[in-house]
């Protein structure tokens, strides 16, 4: 029932029923969400992710921002300032989970440290352009919502996920470039070019098999809890490990590694510096172009852009 009623919210306006207390609402009321004013509240960020920071408790109003933003014009009121402590906070979590990520890489897996910044690499002219024009059609959404353009609202929302999809798509083709040239600097393994006979086929992997079923498992009780796109990812975690080659370790004894041992040595992962994710440089374009139309990588990029914004405002 409250995905349902944030879905009309978006559609029609938390006021689609006529609230008589909403006509006589002022921006400034303490019910009233100065976040949301101010531009951005992380309420609407992470919905469905495991960021979920819940409903917002006050009140979101198009309307009300625009009262807002015209007492900012004549110097009434400024809540910029709320909105760049409370996203500083999230960005500062964010960096600290980053940085230990990468210790963890470093000390685990020292090839693995290989340096790929995901925004450099990404951060096109075209896909430059793109955001331009994805925050422009938002723009146009919330004004036709002001306007009460329920269609067209909806037309320029539906223009944005298509705009979202091929930036998304931009960015994935240019990262599995940058990790195909990664991948071609790692170690790769010594041939035997004198060998007079091919090596017997290697045995299916006991442990990654378990982490096979155990990712499965996880789908499965994911998809009967609703949550969809989590249970997508653990499928696409599934199918990544099924990829994985045999481990070539037969003098070791195999009972000192653990998952995160096999996920880090074996598919090689990298950080994204905007959101904090593991990135493998064996994904494909598609896996890739998921993390960056998700609503966690879009919603970090959206407080960092949000944030260096406020910053060189006077």
């Amino acid at each position: 029932m409250d995905a349902l009623r944030k879905q009309l919210d978006v559609l029609m306006g938390a006021n689609r029923n006529g609230d008589a207390q909403e006509v006589t609402r002022k921006y400034y009321d303490r019910d009233v969400c100065r976040l949301f004013l101010a531009g951005l509240c992380p309420h609407e960020l992470f919905q469905l992710t495991k960021m979920d920071k819940g409903p917002c408790p006050k009140v979101h109003s198009l309307q009300l921002r625009k009262e807002y933003e015209e007492a900012k014009a004549k110097g009434l009121d400024n809540y910029d300032r709320d909105l760049e402590d409370n996203i500083d906070r999230l960005i500062v979590e964010c960096d600290r989970k980053i940085a230990r990520a990468l210790k963890r890489l470093d000390e685990e897996d020292a090839k693995a440290a290989i340096a790929i910044s995901v925004s450099e690499v990404t951060q096109t002219l075209e896909n430059i352009e793109l955001s331009k024009q994805i925050k422009e059609k938002l723009k146009e959404a919330d004004q036709f919502d002001l306007e009460g353009k329920t269609d067209m609202k909806i037309r320029a929302l539906e223009e944005v996920e298509e705009l979202r999809t091929k930036r998304a798509d931009k960015q994935a083709m240019l990262l599995l470039d940058a990790f195909n040239k990664d991948r071609a600097s790692l170690p790769q393994p010594l041939t035997n070019n004198t060998q007079l006979a091919p090596l017997p086929a290697a045995l299916p992997d006991p442990h990654i098999q378990d982490m096979i079923n155990e990712k499965l498992k996880k789908a499965e009780d994911l998809g009967e809890q609703g949550m969809v796109d989590e249970a997508q990812k653990a499928l696409e975690e599934a199918e990544a490990l099924k990829k994985l080659p045999p481990r070539q370790e037969a003098a070791t004894d195999s009972s000192k590694y653990t998952a995160a041992d096999v996920r880090i040595t074996d598919q090689k992962l990298r950080v994204c510096d905007i959101c904090g994710a593991f990135l493998s440089v064996y994904d494909s374009d598609r896996r890739l172009a998921d993390h960056f139309g998700g609503k966690l990588h879009l919603g970090y990029m959206l407080i960092r852009e949000k944030l260096a914004e406020l910053q060189v405002m006077p």
